[in-house]
């Protein structure tokens, strides 16, 4: 059985290398490693198809090293110590770990020290994150470069490149590819170049020649072959987190359109509940006081799209981002929190005052509590002046009301107007 088309044509060396130059150009870090003969143990970690393991084959192809590939979850300590043997007879394995990040104690403890040797030079590729996936007695013994999703342009550089290359990619097949399927083919992948290839392997192989004896690649076809990418991201991935911090400071800087595309890429990812999660704090987090009514509507197009699901749950979320981006803003009354609870942790409680303790239960006159509070509904305004705050906090101040939006403008006139009954009593 032939191999796919992906896999055939990954690049022998570092100039077939497709996008990527920020590493593999000229003067940048890995081709100088390459071009020094001074290779070291790397992670590259990026979304899938877009070049981890064609950077590791080239740096193979262009040091003219033994290449290995092995998986970290599915391949053995045993397949490790076979790689090792073989650096042992021939003086540099490269070896390509995939899944780097799922490497268990015992295969990494066999590997560090053929890491600190040189005799293995390992090219761990992830789409984790490897600062939060990764153990840092790996990441120490290695350095760690950033892959990026290959542009649209880089794309269609790789495939008309396969569509040509007659030893490797499909240039003894008379291929007619028509601009907009290219251009879709180049869009649709979100930057995977192997679902690319993959597809155009697919249409190539059957779709049937023409009476022209071509064969002719229309945008239907490539539609029909190539799996769309909604998302380059699963959701447990790194860049599903990306997605989701994108999409609450977008709601928080008040980009409806740009809030409305990350809403966009959650929708095609299928994740209902971080959504709806997401959204309910930013009611609360990023609206507020400013518009207290915003947050309660955004609960109930929570509670609406949690009873109609995907495909119908897409119309309440869209209102309720559209809502929130347009509301005013305000994080006073969290901030204020926040910073009693930093009060609190630095030891400044203190006791609660005497007049303000419990005294529902016999006896807790003779200890003094409840003695000489003051009910504010007896007195003007359901206001009356006595100390609430422990003593070690009576002056502090935590609550900063700000002028967005009418509710809250209203409790900082009140807020104000208090404070001034406290000055003149």
């Amino acid at each position: 059985m032939q191999q796919p088309l992906a896999y055939r044509m990954r690049p022998r060396n570092l100039d077939e290398v497709v996008g990527q130059r920020q590493l593999v150009g000229p003067g940048k870090i890995i081709r100088r490693m390459v071009e020094a003969r001074m290779l070291s143990s790397m992670i590259l970690y990026g979304p899938p198809g877009t070049g981890k393991t064609s950077i590791a084959s080239a740096i193979a192809g262009s040091t003219n090293y033994a290449f290995r590939m092995l998986n970290a979850a599915t391949d053995t300590k045993k397949d490790l110590q076979i790689v090792a043997e073989e650096a042992k007879m021939s003086g540099t394995v490269i070896l390509l770990l995939d899944e780097v990040h799922r490497l268990d104690k015992t295969k990494q403890d066999f590997l560090l020290p053929h890491l600190e040797s040189g005799r293995i030079i390992m090219i761990g590729a992830t789409t984790e994150n490897p600062y939060i996936t990764i153990n840092p007695a790996i990441r120490s013994r290695t350095q760690i470069f950033e892959v990026k999703p290959l542009t649209e342009e880089d794309i269609q550089i790789a495939v008309n490149f396969a569509l040509k290359d007659e030893e490797r990619g499909l240039g003894t097949y008379p291929v007619d590819l028509d601009e907009e399927a290219l251009r879709f083919l180049s869009q649709a992948t979100n930057g995977d170049l192997r679902s690319a290839l993959n597809g155009l392997e697919l249409a190539t192989k059957s779709t049937p020649e023409n009476d022209e004896g071509k064969i002719h690649l229309t945008l239907s076809i490539i539609e029909e072959c190539v799996q769309r990418k909604a998302l380059t991201h699963d959701k447990d991935g790194d860049a599903h987190y990306d997605v989701i911090s994108a999409f609450q400071k977008s709601v928080r800087g008040s980009d409806v359109d740009a809030a409305l595309h990350y809403l966009g890429r959650l929708v095609e990812a299928g994740d209902l509940p971080i959504i709806c999660r997401r959204l309910m704090v930013m009611g609360y987090e990023d609206i507020g006081l400013a518009n207290p009514p915003a947050a309660a509507r955004t609960v109930q197009a929570v509670q609406a799209a949690e009873k109609l699901g995907f495909p119908e749950a897409r119309i309440p979320l869209a209102n309720a981002v559209v809502d929130l981006c347009l509301s005013p803003k305000s994080n006073s009354a969290y901030v204020a929190l926040d910073a009693a609870i930093t009060d609190i942790r630095a030891g400044k409680a203190g006791d609660v005052p005497d007049h303000l303790r419990d005294s529902h239960y016999k006896g807790a006159k003779d200890l003094g509590r409840g003695i000489d509070y003051q009910y504010p509904h007896s007195f003007d305004n359901a206001w009356v002046d006595q100390q609430y705050l422990p003593d070690k906090l009576k002056n502090a101040h935590y609550y900063e009301p700000k002028a967005t939006g009418k509710y809250e403008q209203a409790l900082g006139q009140q807020y104000h107007r208090i404070q001034e009954w406290k000055k003149k009593k």
